[in-house]
């Protein structure tokens, strides 16, 4: 019997000292670890629907004017996700120059915005349009480009080219690499 108790306890201490090594051990235990600063700055701060932003300049104009279905903001990255954006941007005469595009992101510190698929710039007074890919917007300078295929066109005019500026102050557009063109002959009317 007394054989039986020693071994009792001593088995009782073996389970007491093992349970406190691996609760020592456990990695899912309470641990003091500071907070990742950049796993945090990827999560939003906020998710609106049927948003409208709007981004003021230095003397109070308005710079850019976004309408989306669904935005998305992260406040430590200062970017905004948005869906199907409709895009005002204002030149320094204040004309209103619409773009569109399927998903687009906007960094609110530098106003420096991209669209993203079947993105189009819209001139106000010229009637033209600019096809892309790929649309980045500098807000501050008001300068837009694109380094994908890109095809400017006034109907029946069509421009094709890899490389796009365009300057919204001064209506300048310039086409670098691979330009080509149709030009239709001007009919008379009768």
């Amino acid at each position: 019997m007394r054989f039986w108790v020693k071994k009792r306890v001593w088995v009782t201490a073996m389970v007491l000292i093992l349970g406190g090594v691996l609760v020592w051990l456990d990695p899912r235990g309470p641990q003091d670890q500071a907070i990742d600063p950049e796993a945090r700055a990827q999560e939003p701060g906020h998710v609106l629907e049927n948003a409208e932003i709007t981004l003021f300049g230095e003397t109070g104009a308005i710079q850019q004017s976004l309408t989306t279905p669904r935005l998305v903001h992260t406040p430590q990255a200062a970017m905004t996700d948005v869906t199907q954006p409709r895009v005002i941007l204002f030149d320094s005469e204040e004309r209103q120059w619409r773009a569109t595009a399927e998903t687009g992101t906007l960094n609110t510190d530098t106003q420096l915005l991209t669209l993203a698929g079947s993105a189009q710039l819209l001139a106000p007074d010229e009637g033209w349009q600019l096809n892309t890919e790929l649309l980045h917007y500098d807000g501050i300078t008001r300068h837009a480009w694109s380094d994908a295929e890109t095809v400017l066109q006034q109907p029946p005019q069509r421009i094709d080219a890899s490389r796009m500026d365009v300057w919204l102050d001064d209506s300048q557009i310039r086409l670098t690499n691979n330009v080509r063109g149709v030009h239709p002959p001007a009919t008379r009317s009768q």
